[in-house]
């Protein structure tokens, strides 16, 4: 094996920060990487008990709070907390997202720009920021961005939040060009979950994803968790892709 090989450029992140982290797939993120032996920083606009419970058996190795991923100041203020406690972080992981239940046509001004603004004005702020202390400090890290298979396949109800998911596809291709292997910028775009952010299609429309799906059942987040931990903490040459977890469901 080469020293090249031996030797990644890119190390494995360490110290790793998950925006919606308090439950789903972001609490089960966060559980996954403090398992691993991860320090974690985790936001959410509430701080669940489950979230809560995670910090009180692990105080040294993870940083929660209150933020809202759109409030930069607040978020700003708490990646200055993280360093202070955890050390710089090395690693991004973009979970926060609000979703939509209305068709376009219906769908208010005041909420377009609130989907916008939370799933894609934030975390391209929140990545600016954590990218400018990184390349600042003289880090390689790792970003992971949460998209959706929204953003390949078309689905009513769900245009304005799939355009934001597309937007974070695209910028994940772009920034990782720009950033020309000094970091990996990837994204994992999850099918759709049995929660309430697939609640807006109806069981109908469930039944049937779940009928075209090879894998027979709709997306779990113990099955995108793996792939996030991969992209975080293994040697890859993996950069500026989207992979999709949702049992071929979308071929």
């Amino acid at each position: 094996m080469s020293d090249r090989a031996e030797t990644p450029i890119v190390p494995p992140s360490s110290v790793v920060l998950v925006s919606g982290g308090s439950r789903g797939l972001g609490l089960a993120i966060v559980t996954d990487l403090l398992e691993q032996g991860v320090r974690v920083a985790a936001f959410a606009r509430t701080v669940t008990p489950e979230l809560a419970k995670l910090a009180a058996e692990h105080p040294d190795r993870i940083h929660v709070g209150s933020v809202d991923v759109t409030d930069l100041a607040a978020a700003q203020s708490f990646v200055r907390e993280v360093e202070q406690r955890l050390g710089p972080i090395d690693g991004l992981v973009n979970n926060a997202a609000v979703g939509q239940d209305s068709l376009h046509v219906h769908t208010a001004t005041g909420d377009i720009a609130r989907i916008i603004e939370t799933n894609l004005t934030a975390p391209l702020q929140l990545t600016r920021l954590v990218i400018r202390r990184m390349l600042g400090q003289g880090l390689r890290g790792r970003i992971v961005n949460v998209t959706s298979i929204c953003a390949q396949r078309g689905f009513p109800g769900l245009v304005a939040y799939s355009a934001t998911k597309g937007g974070m596809d695209a910028a994940t291709r772009s920034l990782a060009r720009e950033l020309g292997g000094r970091m990996l910028v990837n994204a994992v775009a999850p099918g759709f979950f049995a929660s309430e952010m697939s609640a807006v299609l109806g069981q109908t429309q469930l039944d049937q994803i779940v009928r075209r799906t090879p894998t027979g059942h709709l997306t779990e987040p113990e099955e995108v968790v793996p792939v996030v931990r991969m992209l975080l903490r293994e040697q890859t040459n993996i950069n500026g892709q989207v992979i999709v977890v949702d049992g071929a469901a979308s071929i």
